[in-house]
């Protein structure tokens, strides 16, 4: 709820600002243009090019605002940031708007164009920075009073999670501690009225606390436990961080964060730019409406074929596990006979008696996935990322590699290093691999490796040999 108000306060703010900067630019161009009729009631008659510009221009500077990250990670914003940000959103706004709509009506002088350019940039960054600063400050005077406040527990009892708890209360403005979770019954120091509860009670004591934050801090932490902590607090959509281990801090995983000057570990924060995340939505947006209705004819073909092909329907939906650990339906033609599995989870092979006649070329090629286009439209998935599993190898996976849960952090997707590498995953060890590439491509997101990613997927698919 914070966050909500948080983020809408700036996109008001920015639509304001746009609003106001479009009729100061309209004012200043009639007085460049118009000045003998600056004292002549024509000067505020606006032509009805202006009125269309008007209803454009908001909608233009959001749209640059959301592809350069300002929205994304806004709950973090500085004041460096913000002035940053918004001097480059300007100068491309700016650019863009003046040779769009304005230069082709420009018949003053050469200089003029560089001047109405200039001047459009500098009303739009003044503006749009103002009001953002004014939010800016609106926002730390909230969080300074408490009125604003990122609910926060630790997850521990011992000398860690103490001196965690030291760290917060001194150097973070914005985190109230809560209070703790107990693991293991371990004994503590700590006042009972401090402990919230065990850890098999961390449901209700998020929703109690209305908790935002979750701080791993064990003394001794064993891995299996540990990750096992963290599966469980991926699907509440809370902020998760634990301390790090030498490992962390070597790699670079280690940052300082809201504990001050105590380097924290970010479960939940993905490493990418912010203005990379918002691309990488907005052409996952793009790409599956054109790819639906230019595929239309093909679903319609293949619909046609799986009908006559074998009893049943032509859509197959089956639970898979998204993003922060939460179940989603995912969208596949289908390519096996009706009540394959009667009730028991099993893995598919190329050689599988179950595919159908015509499911055996629809997964030669993954048309069969096609139909996903929907998933990545919702929001589900994404057109790049670690495909989706089932709950059912999940846990087996995770017996292995209980660092599974890592990849609930970003949206599952059609294609990734996984499934170019290991292609069908037909047993739980090629699940593990795959795994291990979906990892690496987690920790090296940009929009690059996409690309190589989908050119590689691509070549693969023309060849008919599947992924």
């Amino acid at each position: 709820m914070r966050y909500n108000k948080l983020h809408n306060k700036y996109i008001y703010a920015d639509i304001l600002s746009a609003i106001i900067v479009w009729v100061l630019f309209i004012v200043f161009r009639k007085a460049i243009n118009d000045i003998s009729l600056i004292n002549n009631i024509e000067f505020f008659v606006v032509k009805p090019k202006y009125y269309l510009t008007f209803l454009f221009f908001p909608f233009v500077a959001l749209f640059v605002h959301y592809i350069s990250g300002f929205y994304i990670k806004i709950d973090k914003q500085s004041k460096l940031t913000i002035i940053l940000s918004t001097f480059l959103s300007s100068v491309l706004i700016a650019t863009i708007v003046f040779f769009l709509f304005m230069i082709d009506d420009i018949k003053v002088s050469n200089s003029y164009y560089y001047v109405s350019l200039t001047t459009l940039f500098l009303i739009f960054f003044s503006t749009t920075l103002f009001s953002r600063l004014i939010v800016f400050n609106d926002i730390a005077k909230r969080y300074r009073s408490k009125t604003w406040s990122i609910n926060t527990i630790i997850i521990g009892t011992g000398a860690n999670a103490t001196r965690i708890a030291e760290v917060l209360s001194k150097n973070s403005e914005r985190n109230i501690l809560k209070g703790f979770v107990s693991v293991d019954n371990l004994s503590t120091q700590l006042p009972k009225e401090q402990i919230l509860g065990g850890f098999n009670q961390i449901e209700s004591i998020i929703e109690n606390q209305e908790v935002e934050e979750a701080i791993i801090a064990l003394d001794n932490p064993d891995e299996l436990k540990l990750f096992g902590y963290i599966n469980t607090l991926y699907k509440y959509n809370i902020e998760i961080r634990f301390t790090p281990r030498l490992y962390e801090i070597l790699t670079g995983s280690a940052r300082i964060g809201s504990a001050g000057m105590q380097p924290l570990v970010s479960l939940t924060e993905v490493h990418m730019a912010s203005w990379q995340i918002a691309t990488k939505r907005i052409f996952d947006i793009v790409l599956s409406s054109i790819m639906l209705v230019l595929l239309f004819p093909v679903f319609v073909y293949f619909a046609i074929a799986i009908k006559l092909d074998s009893k049943g329907p032509i859509h197959y939906k089956q639970e898979r596990i998204g993003r922060y650990g939460k179940p989603f339906f995912i969208l596949k033609f289908r390519s096996m006979y009706v009540d394959s599995e009667n009730g028991t989870p099993k893995l598919s092979s190329t050689d599988d008696e179950r595919i159908t006649r015509i499911g055996r070329m629809l997964r030669k090629f993954r048309i069969d996935e096609l139909p996903q286009f929907w998933n990545i439209l919702k929001g589900e998935m994404s057109i790049v990322g670690p495909r989706p599993e089932r709950k059912f190898y999940i846990n087996q996976i995770i017996e292995q590699a209980p660092y599974y849960c890592l990849l609930y952090k970003i949206r599952p997707g059609l294609t990734s290093w996984g499934p170019i590498k290991i292609g069908y995953s037909d047993t739980i060890e090629k699940m593990v691999e795959r795994l291990n590439y979906d990892i690496i491509y987690m920790e090296d997101m940009s929009l690059f490796n996409d690309l190589r990613i989908l050119i590689l997927t691509i070549e693969i698919l023309f060849k008919g040999k599947g992924i």
